[in-house]
C-alpha cells in the first residue's frame, strides 16, 4: 500500500512525494537526531500499522474529504467549464471593468477570482484564464512580468474565496467540527480585502503608467451578455441556496451538477451536447486525481507528526522562542513555516499539512481556532506565488514569456496584502464574521479600518494615489497600513490622521499641477 501511494505521488506531485519520504524516514532515523527533535525510534511493524490501519495515516481525514467533498466539487467545476461558464465570467468582467484604467488587468482579477473559488486549483486557473487575460494585458501596455504576476496572484486567492473556497472550506469545517456555512461566512471579509488590495494595486499601476482601458468596440454589451449567458449562473444560485437552507454540501453539489446541464439547455448557444457531458464527467475525475493522491501522501506526514509527537515538539520550540502571549511574533514564525510546507503542493494538500503542525501553536499563544485555521490556509495557498517554488507564477510566466524570478517577486509585491492580511484577523477575529459576539458596529469599524490599511498599502507600494507619491508619502502610507493591523482605537485614530494628511497633500499637489502619470495610450 505504501509503495503504491508513493508511486502515485511521484507521478502526480513529485515534490510532495519527496516531502512524504522525508517524514517517513524520520520515523526510523529520528532516534539518531540529538536534542528535542529526536525520538526513541519505532519498529517497521509499528510505523506501517499506524500509517495504514490508524485513523491518522493514509486513510485519515484528508483522503476522506478528498473522496467526497473535493471530488464532487472538482467535478462540478468541470461541468461549469464545459457549459461555457468561463466565457460568461470573462465577458461579464469585461463589461464591469474593461473601460476603466488598466481594464484588462482588472478583468483578469475578477475572472480568476470567480473561477478560482470553484475549481480550487491556482495552477489550473492560471492555465485556463491566463491564456486569455495575459495577452490582453500585454497588448494594453502592461509589462509581461506584471501581466503574469497579476494572473498568478488573482488565481491563488480563489482558493480561500467563498462560496466554495476551492473545497478547502469543507476540509476546514471537518477539522473544526462546525458547519461549512460558518466557515464560508467567516472567509468573506478576508477574501474581499485580498481582492480589494489586488484591484487597487492594478489600478494604481495603471494610473502610474498612464494606461487607458479597452476601447468600447472591444467590450461586449452588458445587457446582451446577461441575456445570452446569464442563465449559466443558475447552478451557483442552486448550490448556495441549498447550503443556506441547511442541505449538506454533498447533496447540494450533486443537484448543482444536474442544474448545470439543465441550465445550459435553456439556450441553444450554450447547450451541452452528449460529448460535452462525457468530457466533463471524465475531465473532473482527472483533475481530482492529483489532489486525491496528495491527500493520501499527506496522511503519511500527519501520521508521522502524530506518531512521533513532532507537532508538539515544534510547537514547544516555537513557544520557547516567542514566549507566551506573543501572538504576532508566533504568527510570523507560523507564516514562514506554512509557506515553506506549502511550496509546490496543491492548496488543499498544503493546508492539511500545515494544520498538523502549526494550528496547535497558534491556539496555544492565544488565537481563536477558526482564526488560526484561516491564517494557515491563506499562507499555505500563498506559497503558490512565493519563490523559490512559486508554481502559479511559473505557469503564468510561461504563458507571458516572462522571466520566472522577476514574475515571482512581482507577484509577492502585488499579493503583499494577502501576506499581511491574516495578521489583521489573528489579533482581531472580529473580521471573521460570526466568530465572535461582536456587534454590527464593531464589525463595520474593524472592516473599514482594514480597508483603509489595504488602500494605504497598495498606494504606498505602487507609489500612486491621485498623483505620484514621493518617498516620504509612501513611507507614511506604509506606516498607516501597519497601524491598521492593531485593533486598538489609538492606532486606528493615528492611522486615519496620517492617511488624511497624505490625502489632502495629494489633492493640493494635483490642483497645483503636481507630477502626473505619463500619458501612455493603449495599443
Amino acid at each position: 500500500a505504501m509503495l503504491v501511494v508513493f508511486e502515485a505521488a511521484r507521478r502526480a506531485c513529485p515534490s510532495l512525494a519527496v516531502l512524504g519520504l522525508i517524514f517517513l524516514a524520520y520515523n526510523f532515523f529520528g532516534k539518531y537526531i540529538p536534542g528535542p527533535l529526536g525520538h526513541t525510534g519505532f519498529s517497521m511493524k509499528r510505523v506501517l500499522s499506524h500509517m495504514v490501519w490508524g485513523s491518522q495515516g493514509i486513510f485519515g481525514v484528508g483522503i476522506g474529504v478528498s473522496a467526497t467533498y473535493i471530488f464532487l466539487f472538482v467535478l462540478f467545476g468541470s461541468f461549469l467549464k464545459y457549459s461555457g461558464f468561463s466565457k460568461f465570467i470573462n465577458d461579464l468582467s469585461l463589461t464591469l471593468v474593461g473601460r476603466s484604467p488598466g481594464g484588462p488587468a482588472k478583468v483578469a482579477v475578477l475572472a480568476s477570482a470567480l473561477l478560482g473559488m470553484i475549481n480550487g486549483s491556482a495552477i489550473a486557473n492560471v492555465a485556463t484564464t491566463g491564456t486569455i487575460t495575459i495577452p490582453l494585458m500585454k497588448k494594453t501596455g502592461y509589462r509581461k512580468e506584471f501581466a503574469a504576476a497579476v494572473e498568478a496572484v488573482a488565481s491563488t486567492g480563489g482558493q480561500f474565496a467563498p462560496p466554495i473556497m476551492g473545497a478547502v472550506g469543507f476540509v476546514m469545517a471537518e477539522f473544526l467540527g462546525i458547519s461549512y456555512s460558518k466557515v464560508m461566512i467567516a472567509a468573506c471579509i478576508p477574501a474581499f480585502l485580498y481582492y480589494m488590495g489586488l484591484l487597487l494595486a492594478v489600478h494604481f499601476e495603471a494610473k502610474r503608467l498612464g494606461l487607458k482601458g479597452l476601447a468600447p468596440e472591444n467590450i461586449p454589451n452588458a445587457v446582451e451578455v446577461l441575456k445570452n449567458q446569464g442563465h449559466l449562473v443558475i447552478p451557483l444560485v442552486v448550490l448556495i441556496g441549498m447550503i443556506v437552507l441547511g442541505y449538506t454540501p454533498l447533496y447540494a453539489a450533486v443537484f448543482s451538477i444536474f442544474a448545470t446541464i439543465l441550465a445550459s439547455w435553456l439556450r441553444k448557444e450554450t447547450r451541452m451536447s452528449f460529448k460535452d457531458i462525457v468530457d466533463a464527467a471524465v475531465g473532473g475525475p482527472r483533475g481530482a486525481v492529483s489532489v486525491g493522491v496528495s491527500c493520501v501522501v499527506i496522511g503519511v506526514i500527519i501520521g508521522t507528526v502524530s506518531l512521533t509527537g513532532l507537532g508538539l515538539t515544534i510547537g514547544y520550540l516555537i513557544l520557547e522562542v516567542v514566549g507566551e502571549n506573543q501572538l504576532y511574533l508566533g504568527g510570523l514564525m507560523v507564516m514562514i513555516m506554512s509557506i515553506i510546507l506549502g511550496m509546490g503542493v496543491p492548496g488543499v494538500a498544503a493546508y492539511v499539512i500545515v494544520v498538523a503542525v502549526a494550528i496547535p501553536v497558534l491556539i496555544e499563544i492565544g488565537a481563536v481556532p477558526i482564526a488560526a485555521h484561516m491564517f494557515c490556509l491563506i499562507y499555505a495557498c500563498l506559497s503558490n506565488i512565493t519563490p523559490p517554488v512559486a508554481m502559479s507564477s511559473y505557469v503564468a510566466a510561461g504563458i507571458a514569456d516572462s522571466n520566472q524570478t522577476k514574475t515571482s517577486l512581482l507577484a509577492v509585491k502585488l499579493g503583499l496584502t494577502g501576506f499581511i492580511l491574516p495578521f489583521f484577523f489573528l489579533g482581531n477575529p472580529v473580521l471573521l464574521i460570526g466568530v465572535t459576539d461582536a456587534t454590527v458596529l464593531t464589525t463595520v469599524q474593524a472592516t473599514l479600518t482594514a480597508c483603509l490599511g489595504v488602500v494605504a498599502l497598495a498606494s504606498g507600494l505602487q507609489g500612486m494615489l491621485f498623483c505620484r507619491c514621493g518617498w516620504a508619502e509612501r513611507a507614511v502610507l506604509l506606516v498607516v497600513a501597519f497601524l491598521s493591523i492593531d485593533p486598538n482605537m489609538v492606532t486606528d485614530v493615528i492611522g486615519i490622521g496620517l492617511f488624511a494628511g497624505v490625502f489632502i497633500y495629494q489633492r493640493i499637489k494635483v490642483k497645483k499641477g503636481g507630477e502626473e502619470a505619463p500619458a501612455v495610450k493603449a495599443q
